[in-house]
């Protein structure tokens, strides 16, 4: 059953542009994981800061080897998160 990952990110205006890149960089490198199916990032037009991403993995198993992957603790754990204000994720089975 597929395994999808619903995050919704906010930061400072004033570092938008810092997560932006790390997020799109970080797309990049996740489209290219076997284990993936979809990985969107979007950014909220109303809210400057917030984005949601949208992810799909064939697989709870596909989901951990993109988290244990070196580029997400650069770019997530090591630039991302240390800038957000917020940030909820949500963790669900593709029905």
């Amino acid at each position: 059953m597929a395994f999808a990952v619903i995050a919704h990110y906010r930061c400072a205006p004033a570092d938008e542009a810092t997560v932006r890149a790390a997020l799109l960089k970080m797309r990049a490198h996740t489209l290219t994981e076997p284990g993936n199916l979809a990985y969107e990032v979007h950014a909220d037009v109303d809210r400057p800061g917030a984005f949601v991403l949208y992810e799909r993995y064939t697989d709870r198993t596909g989901f951990d080897a993109h988290a244990a992957a070196g580029y997400f603790a650069e770019l997530i754990v090591g630039t991302v998160r240390p800038l957000l204000t917020e940030r909820t994720v949500t963790f669900a089975e593709v029905l």
